[in-house]
């Protein structure tokens, strides 16, 4: 008969693969990808090297589930702001501001998720993560242009428009001292959004 895990180590183990994958995320934040090796996640874990593989196969399989977790919550956030309450542009603005400033007070996992040198496997990660980013962007355009709040355009090169762009305006400063002017940047930011999707200022938030 083959042996099967009790439900006790089914949760011990699960336990466990959740600490590992928080503290992996800890690492990546601090040092990058590239720092982040078994031996420095396991330290940090405080475990073996070795036990890392119990929960995952490789290095890069690690790396990926740290990704997608991270920056699903980030997909989340940002979702929900776009689905909430008020106009296309309105949210379209909120949506643009909140996802900088969560980026702005995590620049070590926000550059990780953005654009840190990674492997092959996560670089995918991020390019799947683009795609969605760009979707909640382009639904949200359509239903601005529906409401004759943004002129007519094609929302799918919009959005991918703001998806690279507000990534690549967040590089330098993420990289920055904290003492930045934060505030400055979301308003330059989202003014920009705004102009990109053919928004007047006046329709946004005050």
């Amino acid at each position: 008969m083959a042996y099967r895990k009790t439900p006790g180590e089914i949760q011990r183990l699960e336990s466990a693969r959740e600490h590992l994958v928080t503290r992996a995320t800890d690492v990546v934040a601090e040092v990058g990808w590239s720092g982040a090796s078994v031996t420095a996640v396991a330290d940090a874990a405080g475990i073996a090297a070795g036990s890392v593989y119990q929960h995952f196969a490789s290095k890069a399989a690690l790396a990926v589930e740290v990704f997608r977790r991270a920056a699903g919550r980030e997909v989340d956030v940002l979702e929900s702001v776009l689905d909430g309450p008020g106009t296309p542009v309105e949210r379209l603005t909120d949506g643009v501001a909140v996802f900088a400033r969560r980026a702005l007070e995590n620049r070590g996992l926000a550059y990780a998720l953005l654009v840190a040198p990674a492997d092959t496997a996560v670089g995918a990660e991020r390019l799947v993560f683009r795609r969605r980013y760009r979707a909640l962007f382009a639904e949200v355009i359509r239903e601005g242009m529906a409401q004759g709040l943004l002129p007519p355009q094609n929302g799918q090169v919009t959005a991918a428009a703001l998806t690279g762009a507000i990534g690549e305006v967040l590089v330098a400063p993420l990289g920055a001292p904290e003492e930045d002017d934060a505030d400055e940047l979301l308003a330059e930011l989202t003014a920009m959004a705004l102009r990109c999707a053919g928004a007047s200022p006046s329709s946004a938030r005050p």
